[in-house]
């Protein structure tokens, strides 16, 4: 396994001290011999994915350094969500169902492999993304390399455990309502949500709450991830109408510091650090009371309207218990309730353009408590799907996919237990350089983690 940056292992194949072979083969090695602790892969690449790191070798000796300018990720191993289509190996969607789709290559991967980077297999995720936790009927849960006895989070938890154990480079994920940035918050990466449809999302999601975006080690490589897979493409009609924002260039930035109610006296005593750091980079930082209405009950409703949408009653023996509960409450909304849930989503949009002529970043805990059990959906109050609060206990994730706005998950440090938690990040609509800008500042102060501890090979052991 490898802890390099992605930076670091291009100079290595630049430099033909490592060749990309070698460097698949160890991380394909690797996951066939920790993955069945970890559960963070539901398909692995064989063969093939050594015979494009083969022919990436072939084309470092031949045309040398100058390679990286047209291929920036040759030979650099990515994972890709089980959400997210994918032309070699198989989309499960974390579900017994079938998956209809065409088995092609999405836009953002197909992106990776034109930039050379090598997709080493699938990662776990609830079935259609459905819990912030990666639990499915279709694997065993995903575990948190920090504690194999937590949750990795979810529901891009398979990427997000992938990383921090050193299994790829970087991933792709999705967050529907905090699905990249729960699971970096808990095992200690970094997640980037950017703006709606910066990043194309295909097949589009008709409750335009969806996002893909990377997963890694660091803001920088998931700079360098982000800047592949972003553009317009014609499948996502909403990606090709461009996202805009006016540049802010403060070098001193307002940002306004939010506690969620619930935090943890650990996730806030860890969280504060980056509080201190940003105030002593000289930004005028306040702390301020969670500045708008919870929007869960809309958010709720949009989920389920959606997903009872796309669910047939024929379909119900082979879905996952939990989200048939959210179906079943769909299948009970008017269409009245359903538009009132969507203007509630735009009186938050309104709200927090207001917020954002005061502040420029807005920043808080991702996730007020430390990781949950490795088989649970939530924390005990949040744990029956019936109750329609499975996602309740993530406050300061879902509303940002409710407005679109661009918001990066990073590492804070650690709590006494050891265990990560997560600091985010989040700009006005379309500001992502921005954020991204600030993470990168700020994860420079306070440093990075230490490589998350080799408790797998402990356990196989």
């Amino acid at each position: 396994m490898t802890s390099a940056s992605i930076g670091d292992i291009r100079d290595l194949l630049a430099r033909g001290e490592l060749s990309a072979a070698d460097h698949v083969q160890s991380v394909l090695t690797a996951i066939q011999k920790t993955d069945i602790e970890l559960g963070a892969f539901v398909s692995v690449a064989g063969d093939e994915a050594v015979r494009e790191a083969e022919l990436a070798d072939a084309r470092i000796r031949e045309e040398g350094p100058a390679v990286f300018d047209r291929q920036p990720l040759l030979g650099i191993t990515v994972s890709v969500k089980d959400l997210i289509q994918t032309g070699d190996l198989p989309t499960a969607r974390g579900s017994l169902l079938e998956n209809r789709r065409p088995r092609a290559d999405a836009p953002s991967v197909a992106r990776l492999r034109a930039a050379g980077a090598i997709v080493i297999g699938k990662t776990t995720t609830s079935e259609y993304g459905w819990s912030a936790s990666t639990v499915s009927r279709v694997a065993p849960p995903t575990r948190n390399p920090w504690d194999l006895e937590l949750s990795a989070g979810g529901s891009s938890g398979g990427a997000a455990a992938a990383v921090a154990a050193g299994l790829g480079s970087g991933a792709l994920g999705t967050d529907g309502a905090g699905s990249i940035r729960i699971p970096s918050a808990f095992c200690g990466v970094v997640g980037y949500k950017p703006s709606f449809a910066k990043v194309p999302y295909v097949p589009a999601c008709a409750d335009r709450l969806s996002h893909q975006g990377p997963i890694a080690r660091t803001v920088p490589d998931v700079i360098e991830l982000a800047s592949v897979i972003t553009g317009g493409h014609p499948q996502d009609p909403d990606s090709m109408l461009g996202v805009h924002e006016l540049p802010r260039q403060r070098r001193r930035l307002r940002i306004g510091w939010i506690e969620f109610p619930g935090t943890s006296p650990e996730v806030r005593r860890v969280s504060e650090q980056g509080l201190d750091a940003l105030a002593a980079q000289g930004h005028r930082v306040e702390r301020i009371e969670v500045p708008f209405r919870d929007p869960y009950p809309a958010l709720v409703d949009i989920l389920a309207a959606s997903d009872a949408a796309g669910t047939s009653p024929a379909d119900e023996e082979w879905c996952d218990p939990g989200r048939l509960a959210i179906v079943r409450h769909g299948r009970t909304l008017s269409a009245a309730t359903v538009m009132r849930a969507e203007e509630v989503r735009l009186a938050l949009r309104t709200t927090l353009h207001q917020i954002f002529d005061r502040y420029d970043l807005l920043a808080m805990a991702t996730v007020p408590i430390e990781p949950i059990d490795p088989h649970a959906i939530g924390p005990d109050w949040a744990s029956r799907p019936e109750d329609l609060l499975w996602l309740a206990w993530t406050p300061a994730a879902y509303p940002f996919n409710m407005t679109g706005q661009p918001a990066v998950s990073l590492p804070a440090g650690l709590t006494r237990a050891g265990l990560p938690v997560g600091l985010q990040l989040v700009g006005p609509f379309g500001a992502d350089d921005l954020v991204l800008s600030a993470a990168r500042r700020l994860e420079a102060d306070l440093g990075p983690l230490p490589a998350a501890p080799d408790r797998v090979t402990e356990r196989i052991l």
